[in-house]
């Protein structure tokens, strides 16, 4: 009887990992929060010209995005009298994929910086218009402003840069 006893726990011991493991009950890891906090620069012969800030959170969960929008709807004349086509003129800035490398957060960012021309008049005909577009995976350390794009104008002697402070959320 002890015999059987002992054989039937064994044989329970050793079908235990036989049975299916589910992923249900893992946890996928603690949710963290951070605050984005980003400054457009506008810089002319190494001088700040102007600077602007948009912030926003994001957490590391799969799937989290955020997107910051802020800017004019400029109409344009399409040539038909009277007829024009509006264009979005100002900073959209796309936040998706962050995660943590040791004390770094790897971050997918999406901008696109317009406005215009440092010369052109308030109120003009066909003002040009400045274009800055820029799409990558970057790495940041926590805490420390760092600068994640930046780019000469193309007809002007002004550069465009874009950094990034990210700050943990308690």
């Amino acid at each position: 009887m002890i015999k059987t006893t002992k054989l039937a726990l064994i044989a329970a011991l050793l079908a235990a990992p036989c049975f299916p493991q589910t992923t249900e009950n893992k946890p996928e890891g603690q949710t963290k929060y951070f605050r984005l906090d980003f400054t457009v620069k506008e810089l002319e012969g190494g001088k700040i010209v102007s600077a602007r800030n948009y912030s926003t959170s994001l957490s590391n969960q799969k799937g989290d995005s955020s997107l910051i929008r802020t800017g004019d709807k400029v109409p344009v004349p399409t040539g038909d009298k009277g007829q024009f086509t509006y264009l979005d003129i100002g900073i959209n800035i796309d936040c998706n994929a962050l995660s943590e490398v040791g004390s770094q957060l790897a971050i997918h960012i999406t901008a696109d910086v317009s406005g215009f021309g440092p010369d052109a008049p308030a109120i003009a005909a066909n003002p040009p218009i400045r274009q800055n577009r820029w799409s990558s995976t970057v790495l940041v350390p926590l805490r420390k402003p760092t600068t994640i794009f930046s780019s000469d104008g193309a007809s002007t002697k002004r550069q465009t840069q874009l950094e990034l402070t990210a700050t943990p959320i308690p």
